[in-house]
């Protein structure tokens, strides 16, 4: 194992530089290895206590908490929801399994559920009776970008008999000697800043459809209301976790070597590696690679579409965040890597060229 310098050298000259160049207001770099933290810097206006928030990167840290509760038989994900949740049977939704949810493909993709509901079991289990299915359970692949993961907060405390928040603080991120990265952490994150020009029409035609750039402006919406202080208080488990990169790399590592023993070693190696559906994307239309809670890179030539790069294995896994944030690890190197940044860049085609390019640069720092 070790670090390649250079390599190292040519990933954070490439953070920099879009930090200098105003692309992004700030951001943060991690790598580790070994289960060490081998590099941490951070760029433009932040330090090393600066936190983000990282979106759908949080959703990685509920299904940890997750994979505890189904080794320890208290959770089993063949079986449907409404066991655990009886108000859920509402409106045909007796089918959906916990695999469905942790899968996204339970059918109810775009739920509502306003924020001061979401923080309680009440207004939470009230929410779920008014919800329907979009399509029958099992059936297709649709990112859930926050219903289903309130679904998950709600089976842990039923499952827990504790707060979904306080569980994951005590039994995921604690013992790991991470901080409290969902509700009240005790710290602000970085205020979220829109940067850059839009892309022009002509580009969107080529590539995603002219219709993308209104989607993004809809998006933001969404993701500035994720980072308003109430829903980082909140916790909104499907992607209001506020950390640190140096947090993200560290609990790649945790999936990698469990020095804690948190899991039972056949459940989490279910988890890491056994892709569960190759169901079509909605979007990309590339299969899925969709384990119980997470993404692996996959052996088809398309790592780089599922927000990897080219340069991982194929055993690669992770689960990246809106607007630019990573987190993967990779078992052929021991590695992992997290960026953060509060930029919201408005040109939808450039997030995920830096994303591919941040990624095989990290991906190139590791030596197997």
């Amino acid at each position: 194992m070790g670090i390649d310098a250079a390599a190292l050298a040519a990933l954070m000259d490439r953070v920099r530089d879009e930090v200098e160049s105003g692309l992004l207001p700030s951001a943060q770099v991690a790598l580790a290895q070994g289960g060490e933290l081998v590099a941490f810097e951070s760029f433009g206006d932040a330090d090393d206590d600066t936190r983000y928030v990282v979106f759908s990167a949080t959703k990685a840290f509920v299904a940890g908490a997750m994979w505890i509760l189904i080794g320890e038989g208290s959770i089993d994900p063949s079986r449907p929801v409404v066991d655990y949740i009886p108000e859920f049977a509402t409106n045909g939704k007796n089918g959906v399994t916990v695999e469905h949810v942790m899968l996204h493909t339970c059918g109810f993709p775009f739920a509502p559920m306003r924020l001061e509901l979401g923080a309680t079991s009440e207004g939470r289990t009230a929410t779920f009776a008014k919800w329907r299915l979009d399509w029958e359970p099992g059936t297709r692949f649709q990112y859930h970008p926050t219903a289903a993961h309130w679904v998950l907060a709600e089976m842990i405390e039923r499952a827990s008999g504790v707060d979904f928040r306080r569980f994951i603080a005590d039994r995921v991120t604690e013992p790991l000697g991470l901080p409290t990265v969902l509700g009240d952490t005790g710290f602000s994150a970085a205020p979220l800043t829109p940067v850059g020009d839009p892309a022009t029409r002509e580009e969107l035609d080529e590539t995603l459809g002219a219709d993308y750039q209104d989607l993004w402006e809809l998006t933001m919406t969404m993701m500035l209301a994720l980072a308003d202080a109430d829903a980082q208080r909140i916790g909104v488990p499907g992607g209001g976790g506020v950390m640190r990169a140096s947090d993200l790399a560290r609990y790649y590592q945790a999936l990698l070597h469990d020095p804690q023993g948190l899991w039972v070693p056949a459940v989490l190696h279910d988890a890491t590696h056994h892709v569960r559906h190759r169901l079509p994307d909605e979007i990309s239309g590339i299969p899925a690679s969709r384990t119980l809670g997470l993404v692996t890179a996959g052996a088809d030539g398309r790592s780089h579409l599922r927000g990897m790069g080219r340069r991982v294995s194929a055993h690669a896994f992770g689960h990246n965040g809106a607007y630019g944030q990573i987190a993967w690890a990779d078992p052929h190197t021991g590695g992992s890597f997290a960026f953060c940044t509060n930029g919201l860049d408005r040109h939808v085609l450039r997030e995920p060229r830096r994303t591919n390019a941040l990624n095989d640069l990290a991906a190139a720092c590791f030596r197997p």
